[in-house]
């Protein structure tokens, strides 16, 4: 175990500082089984160590250990656990834990038998924590982390702190709002570069960022949808050619018919992957009114940055923004096609997304435009930036 604390405290010492993430804040920390569960790319392990570092510092009453180790191919979490708690560890980071066989029973022992530990966790976005049949269902606090919001990386990028906003909030004081943000920053100067690179954490590392996007994608298509779904590795193909006949024409009205052509399987088995899609966080599945719906309405891809990267540039800029407004929203809120917008958000608000020739009518009460190009807004049109601030 000592090599664990070595290795804890190397990663603590050399951590830097890292952006802040919201979500830090908003974790009941007092609980004692916590998961965090995120796309690959999004940032959980600086996320997870910053709260090592934060919280308790070099101390061993905590302990941050990386699952995909091979200690771990003889050693059980059970044992391992059992022996920091009696050595007197409080708190147990488990980071990869879904590459470890059965790591949801044993985390269920942990729970039940070792009241005086408390045990943080990962996971990838695909893994089904809160199921019916899920060993941890009942017991386990689940949390969700995603890729930057504009707001976080214009903090970032501009060393500003403005707070979040909610869409009441924005709904009802936009102007003042964005006016008050417009008189520190120019947010339009950088929406675009978020657009192209500025969802993964990794837009702040000196690499190229495009291929650090491809390179997440298929890392989500081989190890995480396949392995946690069981997809045998020679379909693989086929679940690529899928996401990149949905990237080429979203957003799209989904023909399952022939979409199975393209790919050549079974219909059955294109609703099966464009499900593996959505979990893994790289498309996103809209509806006319819950999911419930045998067929998504629209297919749009997950966020605009894997966009971007999968057409190569070639984007098509409304489309990007509406990916932009999806994916900025979908956090919090659910989403849903509209019938006189482009979406229909809590079953109350609907939204067009573009520039004034989208308003082809006097809106209703709960009708608004998100505009692409407004700075500060007014009355129904609000700064299509400014959805970037809800988290």
């Amino acid at each position: 175990m000592q090599s664990f604390f070595e290795t804890h405290r190397y990663l603590i010492e050399h951590l830097g500082t890292p952006v802040r993430r919201e979500l830090m804040n908003e974790i009941d920390w007092n609980q004692r089984l916590i998961g965090i569960k995120g796309s690959r790319g999004v940032g959980k392990t600086t996320f997870l160590l910053d709260y090592a570092k934060s919280r308790f510092g070099m101390h061993k009453s905590c302990l941050y250990v990386n699952l995909n180790n091979l200690y771990f191919t003889e050693r059980s979490i059970i044992s391992f656990a059992d022996e920091f708690r009696k050595k007197g560890g409080k708190t147990l980071i488990l980071d990869q834990v879904y590459k470890y066989p059965g790591w949801s029973q044993e985390l269920r022992y942990c729970y039940d038998n070792f009241k005086d530990l408390k045990i943080v966790f990962s996971g990838s976005a695909v893994m089904r924590l809160l199921d019916q049949n899920n060993d941890l269902n009942g017991c386990v606090a689940v949390y969700r982390l995603d890729g930057f919001s504009f707001r976080e990386n214009l903090n970032e990028v501009t060393k500003n702190k403005f707070p979040i906003c909610s869409l009441d909030d924005i709904l009802t004081n936009h102007r003042e709002i964005s006016a008050e943000i417009s008189s520190k920053v120019r947010p339009l100067a950088y929406f675009n570069d978020y657009l192209e690179h500025g969802y993964y954490p990794f837009f702040l590392e000196k690499h190229n960022y495009a291929e650090n996007v491809v390179k997440n994608i298929n890392l989500i298509l081989e190890i995480d949808i396949s392995y946690l779904e069981q997809i045998e590795l020679k379909y693989l193909p086929k679940l690529r050619k899928l996401l990149y006949a949905i990237a080429k024409t979203a957003p799209l009205q989904p023909n399952v018919s022939r979409l199975s052509q393209v790919i050549e399987t079974s219909r059955a088995t294109v609703m099966n992957y464009l499900n593996y899609l959505k979990n893994g966080r790289l498309i996103n599945l809209l509806y006319e009114d819950s999911e419930s719906s045998k067929k998504p309405s629209k297919i749009y891809v997950h966020n605009p940055n894997v966009y971007y990267s999968m057409t190569h540039g070639a984007v098509n800029q409304l489309n990007m923004n509406r990916t932009f407004f999806l994916n900025q929203l979908s956090y919090r809120h659910q989403v849903n096609v509209s019938k006189v917008g482009d979406f229909k958000v809590d079953n109350e608000w609907h939204f067009h997304v573009g520039d004034d020739s989208m308003m082809k009518h006097t809106p209703g009460e709960k009708e608004f435009l998100a505009h692409q190009m407004l700075e500060v807004g007014d009355d129904k049109r609000i700064p299509l930036w400014l959805f970037g601030f809800l988290y």
